[in-house]
């Protein structure tokens, strides 16, 4: 598949203020996002079945535009929901969420993306025991996605301010090799790499063929072009990994939506050359 751009859109309450490009309505969002020449929307919700497949199917449908993921961050939002918790129970029930928004946005082609769900240790003692069952559960977890779908399952590093088990590519690269998550794709997030990477071309190069998704934002959370990410070097440096799947605006809706929106857009086709 070739690069491809999506842009996000939050129906979380909780999330208010984070960095999600269109909120609340998916008609009204999808209709801007077809209007400014986007290829798919990315999608937070709730819960599985917030939107019913159905009719999220016949939204996409009507404005020509795909499921370019689901994301899971409701699950730590709204349940406090993490794959690392000390609690087996609760680890048990961040599983059952995720597989629930697996099959949700498998149904729709989409695949599923696990970010703020991986949790954090909550000592420097238990990172290694954190890894150890986030590794394992993103195996378990990757494996549904695969065998039912034929999807991968999406895994973003994030920042040390969100998480002390997975800051950049090269370790979460690290992470999917040691516990066999061969079906497992890295998300690299530009917001997070610019604060962890060394460079972020560094940090895409040494994610290379494990990244299936890229979160097109710039270092300041705003949209492209608002910041100072270089995106003609990150750009080149997808072109050396050869980078297929999509840049996805998250980003946050400032000035307001559709200004940036129309600021990724335009990034994209610049450095695209389309």
């Amino acid at each position: 598949m070739p690069i491809l751009s999506a842009v996000t859109i939050s129906l979380v309450e909780e999330a208010r203020g984070g960095p999600f490009v269109f909120w609340e309505d998916v008609e009204a969002s999808c209709r801007v996002a077809s209007e400014l020449g986007f290829d798919a929307v990315e999608l937070f919700a709730p819960e599985p079945g917030f939107v019913p497949v159905k009719t999220l199917k016949e939204v996409l449908s009507r404005y020509n535009l795909k499921l370019a993921a689901v994301g899971t961050g409701a699950g730590w939002l709204r349940k406090q929901l993490s794959l690392t918790s000390p609690n087996a129970e609760i680890r048990q029930a961040a599983k059952k969420f995720i597989t629930s928004m697996i099959e949700y946005g498998g149904q729709l082609g989409a695949p599923a993306i696990i970010g703020s769900m991986q949790g954090k240790a909550a000592s420097s003692a238990s990172v290694a025991e954190c890894r150890m069952l986030l590794g394992e559960a993103l195996a378990e977890l990757c494996h549904h996605s695969h065998s039912r779908f034929g999807l991968p399952l999406i895994y973003e590093p994030l920042n040390r301010y969100e998480t002390n088990l997975c800051n950049t590519q090269a370790d979460g690269a690290h992470l999917l090799q040691t516990y066999g998550a061969p079906d497992c794709k890295l998300l690299a997030d530009l917001f997070h790499m610019n604060i962890e990477e060394i460079s972020i071309p560094q940090g895409l190069l040494e994610g290379g063929s494990w990244i299936g998704h890229i979160h097109y934002v710039d270092s300041n959370r705003s949209a492209a072009g608002m910041g100072h990410i270089d995106f003609a070097q990150v750009m080149e440096t997808l072109k050396q990994i050869n980078y297929e799947g999509y840049l996805s605006a998250e980003a946050r809706s400032l000035p307001d939506a559709r200004t940036a929106a129309q600021s990724t857009i335009d990034s994209i086709r610049q450095h695209l050359g389309k």
